[in-house]
This record gives C-alpha cells, sequence and structure tokens, in this order.
C-alpha cells in the first residue's frame, strides 16, 4: 500500500497523474478533481448534474479556489476527466485516506477478547454498479468495509475475466491485518483465503455453505446431535441468545460454538465452528421465518465465546446497511447510467469517499448530510480540505 499520508481528499488528489496531452490543457488536474468532488458531496449523482452545479455556483467557485482562467470548466470537459482518471491508483490513495480517518476516529464494530486484545471486525463482500448493464457493459467492485462505522477502508473491480474469489486476495494483499477479524459469506469462504488472512497476522470468521460440502456435514452433525454435545466438557462448548422487538417484528437469534472440532476439520487454523439460528415473528400476523446458518473461526474459544462471535457476525451487516443500501437508495447509484471508461467506477470510488468523511463528522442520517453541504459551497469545499471550514 502507498505510505503517504492522505488526511484530505485535497491529499488525494495532490499529485494525481494528469493523462492529459499537455497542449490544449485549460485547467489544472488538481482544479477539475476538486469541483467533481464537491459537486459529489453536495449531492450530483451524474456528470451532466456535477457539471450544471459547477455552473450554477461558478462565482463562489472561481471566488474561493482563484483558478487562473475566469471561467468553469464545461460538462465534456468534466466527463472527459472521469473516464480518464486512473481507478487502480484513485482507490489505492482512497484506501489510505480511508485508514488516515480510522485512526482518527473513536473505535467501533470491535470485540475484545478474554487476553484484552481488542479486534476490529471488517467485512469483504462485492456490489455490482446496475447502471452499467444498462448499456451493455459491467462494473462489479469488492469492497472492505470496518464493521459499526461502514467505513470503506478499500475497494478493488472484480473485472469480467475473473471473480470475487480470485479478487478477495488481491483486496487484503499488503494490509496489516493485526488486530482485525475478518468477515465474509460463504462465496468466499475458501481455504487459501483464510491461510492468507492468517499470514497476514489478522483473524477470520466464515459463514459455511454446501459450497464447502465435506466441512459444512461436520458442523452440522455436531449440532444436530445435541446430547453429544452437551456431554462434552462446558470449556468446549457455549451458547448464546439474543430477543429484539422492532419493525413490527421479533426477532430471536442463538449461536452456538464449539471447538470440538478444531483438530479434526481440514481448514486452516480452524478454532471454532458455530451454528447461527434466527427466527422472525411478524406481530401483526404471527407469520414465522427462520433459518440456520453455520460458521468457522481461528478464533478459540479461550479467545471469543458465543456472545462476542455474535456480534462479529451481526456486524458483517455493516457493509449491507451502511454502504450498499445508501448508495443505492440514498445516492441513487444503481440508477446512475454512467457507463463509459473509468468513470463509472471512479464516481463509485467518490461516493464511498465522501460516504466516510460524512461519518468523521459524525451524520447518521445521510440524506441529511447531502442537503446540509448541497446548501454550501464553503461547507462543500471545507470538507473535501479544499477551503477552511
Amino acid at each position: 500500500m502507498d505510505e503517504r499520508q492522505y488526511s484530505t481528499l485535497m491529499d488525494v488528489f495532490q499529485g494525481m497523474l494528469d493523462p492529459r496531452k499537455h497542449r490544449g490543457r485549460r485547467y489544472s488536474w488538481l482544479f477539475l478533481l476538486t469541483l467533481i468532488a464537491s459537486a459529489v458531496v453536495s449531492g450530483q449523482q451524474t456528470a451532466h448534474g456535477i457539471a450544471h452545479w459547477v455552473a450554477l455556483h461558478a462565482d463562489e467557485l472561481r471566488e474561493r479556489l482563484q483558478p487562473p482562467r475566469s471561467s468553469v470548466p464545461s460538462e465534456s470537459t468534466l466527463r472527459r476527466v472521469l473516464r480518464k482518471v486512473d481507478a487502480t491508483t484513485f482507490e489505492q490513495r482512497l484506501a489510505c485516506h480511508a485508514e488516515a480517518l480510522a485512526a482518527m476516529a473513536p473505535p467501533a464494530g470491535t470485540i475484545t477478547t478474554s487476553t484484552g486484545e481488542v479486534l476490529q471486525g471488517q467485512a469483504i463482500d462485492g456490489k455490482e454498479v446496475r447502471g452499467v448493464r444498462a448499456h451493455g457493459g459491467s462494473l462489479h467492485l469488492l469492497s472492505l468495509v470496518q464493521h459499526g462505522s461502514g467505513r470503506v477502508l478499500a475497494e478493488i473491480n472484480v473485472d469480467e475475466k475473473h471473480n470475487e474469489i480470485s479478487a478477495a486476495p488481491q483486496l487484503l494483499a499488503g494490509r496489516e491485518l493485526r488486530g482485525t477479524v475478518t468477515t465474509m459469506d460463504a462465496l468466499l469462504t475458501q481455504r487459501e483465503l483464510a491461510q492468507q488472512i492468517l499470514d497476514q497476522h489478522g483473524h477470520y470468521l466464515m459463514v459455511v455453505k454446501r459450497n464447502q460440502g465435506k466441512l459444512y456435514d461436520a458442523i452440522a452433525l455436531l449440532f444436530d446431535d445435541p446430547p453429544w454435545v452437551v456431554s462434552n466438557k462446558a470449556a468446549e462448548y457455549q451458547k448464546h441468545t439474543t430477543t429484539e422487538k422492532g419493525h413490527g417484528r421479533r426477532e430471536r437469534r442463538t449461536l452456538e460454538t464449539s471447538s470440538t472440532l478444531s483438530e479434526y476439520v481440514d481448514w486452516p487454523g480452524a478454532g471454532q465452528v458455530m451454528r447461527r439460528q434466527y427466527e422472525s415473528v411478524r406481530l401483526r400476523t404471527g407469520e414465522v421465518s427462520s433459518e440456520t446458518t453455520y460458521g468457522i473461526t481461528d478464533l478459540r474459544l479461550s479467545e471469543a465465546g458465543a456472545p462476542q462471535l455474535e456480534q462479529v457476525w451481526r456486524g458483517h451487516w455493516t457493509i449491507e446497511n451502511k454502504v450498499h443500501h445508501v448508495r443505492d437508495v440514498t445516492i441513487g447509484e444503481d440508477a446512475n447510467q454512467t457507463h463509459t471508461g473509468t468513470a463509472p467506477h471512479v464516481m463509485a470510488a467518490l461516493r464511498n469517499a465522501v460516504l466516510n468523511l460524512f461519518r468523521q463528522q459524525g451524520w447518521t442520517n445521510i440524506a441529511d448530510a447531502v442537503r446540509h453541504y448541497g446548501a454550501s459551497v464553503d461547507r462543500a469545499l471545507a470538507l473535501i480540505g479544499a477551503a477552511p471550514g
């Protein structure tokens, strides 16, 4: 990873490679990126919206940013910028920016082991940007997101020649995983990825489904025979149940964990296996739905018991609730028709960065944050580090 410090988005933009030919450059690359980021902070979702916002606020932007020219760029210029940004380098720099924000923020989404070690939960999951598909292309992004805060720590493009299984090792490569526990859905429950996380001094919690048939059957058999489990020493088995009521439902979650199989399953660093049972009752109709899921972690029962593992397991849903859902519903990512060059990837990366900044400022309602910064050019510029707050 890039070792430089990027405490603001302006730090990220400084020194970004300008791919344009020198002849005919009317505006600096930094100035153009600043305008685009400020417009995204203000709620603009498309190249046309960005250009319109810049035109509407041209006088204020010229006064605050003091560009050498008295004009502002056209929509076609801004579109070309979005298409030509080096998305890979941009994502690498934004990952460093996210790490800098995380270092300044209070802990979120952590558990404390019995030895006193604090472990930060982080989730891996993928998302397709559907608006690109409407034009015959595809963009599938794999993200690493901090539990609790929803901060996007890193993201890469899963190109058409690969899939999430081959992309996940690249996403984690070179990262310091010491003091973290990484969660993922069953697709990424792979021996090689488990070993990589251990080699990078991290911990994992993986959901186990039938794509790992032998492991799934062994875990299911263990928990389907309760008398055999209970007959083992208490030190090898724990159970934790939580009940919640809200949104017209009563939910009950029970997580059982056992270290009985740790020496028998063929899995890197296996410490415990788990069964998680979820039941939801609609209070108005009495309708009941349930689901049983299995998992595995390298954490020993002596390090993290059923309550901590349930917390980590639930923390995985941060990536859906605070990132994917917000990008789709509040920011309108899937409806966005940007589709040429690197533009859709760059816009997705910018949305992640802006969400990180909103949450760093304490915003829990992202729609309110968009309205707040959209009402003031000064606020938008200050958020990205382009003008004093």
